[in-house]
């Protein structure tokens, strides 16, 4: 059955839906069996370390769900109430994410203090380490493979995603280390102060995320795509004997929209400045590997600034 937001899109689009529906739904599915088996590991153990880790596992259901819409959303097509499509939700859930990633991390602080507090009863710490240790390793090989197929159909919701994932892993690799500790030295505070290690590293990855969330929200620039444009700009419009100004470009999530004036010499017949335009257009297009998507404005270069100025002045007054 089809889906109808993606009737209109291009076979490219629709290919790299299916391949990100995919990644997403696989991120689910091992999320919850991740969740399962660190919440059973940590029944078993009572280790505050193992705690954090099944704390985080929570925090991956819930982001992989909100991503997972909005991967569905981001793909709907450009209509009357979004004129410019619905892209911009790729940064929402970056920001979801990093914000549920640092409530976590506040979460597994509270816990460490609070198991400390009541004397560290931790037991069957070495079936424990297994469980986790098995975790670890599926949640690096989910991680990488999200952030490349996230890198590879130029999706930022996978790719914040699998970052999520590596994370979690990290933090399945800290817990261990923990864990080996107690085990081989009988120092039992060693388990609260792993969970407190890595409750501070996925504080600085959520805190990540929604700095990124929120560049990407405010339109920040970034300085390899403005300079990846400004040389395309300069090289077409030198080679064709113009000029151009009021470069302006913004990232909407899986795409970038850029605008600019391109300035004619006085007498240039409109065919022709389309035709180049439209050929300065395609090499902006073929600049970046993202999808791009350009807007030119066409006007002369000779009094240029003098004709803005009059059409200004006349709708002031």
């Amino acid at each position: 059955m089809h889906n109808p937001l993606l009737v209109s899109a291009p076979p490219e689009s629709l290919e790299s839906y299916r391949q990100q529906k995919f990644a997403m739904g696989l991120s689910l599915m091992v999320g919850f069996l991740m969740l399962v088996g660190k919440t059973y590991a940590y029944v078993l153990t009572d280790s505050a370390a193992i705690l954090s880790d099944a704390a985080e596992s929570v925090v991956h259901v819930f982001a992989v769900s909100f991503a997972a819409f909005s991967l569905w959303l981001s793909m709907k097509p450009a209509d009357y109430s979004h004129p410019y499509g619905h892209e911009k939700i790729s940064f929402f859930s970056a920001g979801m994410e990093g914000m549920m990633i640092v409530i976590a991390a506040l979460y597994i602080i509270y816990e460490a203090v609070e198991k400390w507090q009541a004397g560290i009863p931790v037991q069957n710490l070495s079936v424990g380490t297994l469980y986790v240790a098995g975790a670890a390793a599926i949640n690096a090989a989910l991680g990488g493979y999200l952030v490349w197929q996230g890198k590879r159909t130029r999706s930022l919701i996978l790719i914040a995603n699998g970052k999520h994932v590596l994370t979690d892993s990290w933090t399945s690799f800290g817990v261990i280390v923990g864990l080996l500790l107690v085990i081989w030295t009988g120092w039992k505070p060693f388990d609260p102060l792993c969970a407190v290690f890595v409750a501070l590293n996925i504080l600085w990855s959520g805190g990540k995320l929604i700095r990124q969330s929120v560049g990407g929200l405010m339109d920040e620039g970034d300085p390899m795509i403005e300079r990846k444009l400004r040389d395309t700009l300069d090289a077409e419009t030198e080679k064709r004997g113009l000029w151009y100004h009021e470069l302006k470009y913004r990232q909407s999530g899986t795409s970038v929209w850029v605008e600019f004036h391109l300035l004619f010499p006085k007498g240039e017949l409109l065919e022709d400045a389309h035709w180049k335009a439209t050929e300065i257009e395609a090499a902006l297009e073929a600049s970046l590997p993202t999808p791009v998507n350009v807007i030119s404005h066409l006007e002369p270069r000779e009094d240029h600034d003098k004709v803005h100025h009059e059409v200004k002045s006349v709708s002031e007054n």
